[in-house]
């Protein structure tokens, strides 16, 4: 570990004593870097154009003025898609965690974390690509709170692999040729799920597919 190239950090926070804090302890831990830190999405978007390194890891806060925490994953799924993106924030809502994993972060970390979750986390999402907190186990738990098992859809083994591709980034003729079927079958199945699970688009189908590890399977 110790001969391998460190992680570039950055850190994007609006409250400077915070982000400050949190760059010594970053440089703290073997093995990464903190290449600058960011007042909120926009600044990132700026800072992103002139500096010479892109981060592996991006800490993101939520509440920043300008451009928050939602906007800024979504922008950073959309252009910088293989920036893995920690959302790091005091607000612990379950509706405001599965939104941000719905949009592309790899995991979603308290402020009051412990710096040992926060370096077992770092080396997580850059060993596996996620790192998903009891927090954000709990999450995904209580987000089926008041569903019934036993109604729960039954899926052909094509609609569980539609709904997986769904949560990429890929558009529907090109799910369409990695299934080798036509758009036509795309669409069916498309609809299909709209109604079987009573939701109106593919936004709705991705939070399903994550809520129910569907992404994972």
């Amino acid at each position: 570990m110790s001969n391998s190239p460190k992680a570039n950090i950055v850190i994007v926070d609006d409250h400077l004593l915070f982000a400050e804090s949190l760059e010594k302890l970053l440089h703290s831990f073997s093995g990464f870097n903190v290449l600058y830190h960011a007042l909120n999405g926009m600044d990132l978007q700026e800072k992103i154009k002139v500096e010479s390194q892109l981060p592996e890891v991006i800490l993101l806060d939520i509440n920043m003025p300008v451009m928050d925490g939602h906007e800024t994953v979504i922008w950073l799924t959309e252009h910088h898609p293989e920036i893995k993106v920690l959302a790091l924030s005091m607000d612990d809502d379950e509706g405001v965690i599965l939104r941000m994993l719905c949009n592309g972060a790899k995991g979603y970390l308290l402020k009051d974390i412990h710096p040992d979750k926060l370096k077992e986390a770092l080396h997580e999402v850059m060993d596996k690509g996620y790192y998903h907190s009891e927090k954000v186990a709990v999450a995904l738990l209580h987000s089926l709170n008041g569903e019934n098992k036993a109604d729960a859809p039954i899926f052909r083994d094509n609609e569980i692999i539609f709904m997986k591709l769904a949560c990429s980034e890929m558009t529907y003729k090109e799910i369409a040729d990695e299934m080798h079927l036509s758009p036509k079958t795309i669409d069916g199945y498309r609809q299909e799920l709209f109604n079987k699970l009573q939701i109106k688009n593919r936004v709705g189908l991705v939070l399903y597919a994550l809520k129910n590890g569907i992404m994972m399977l």
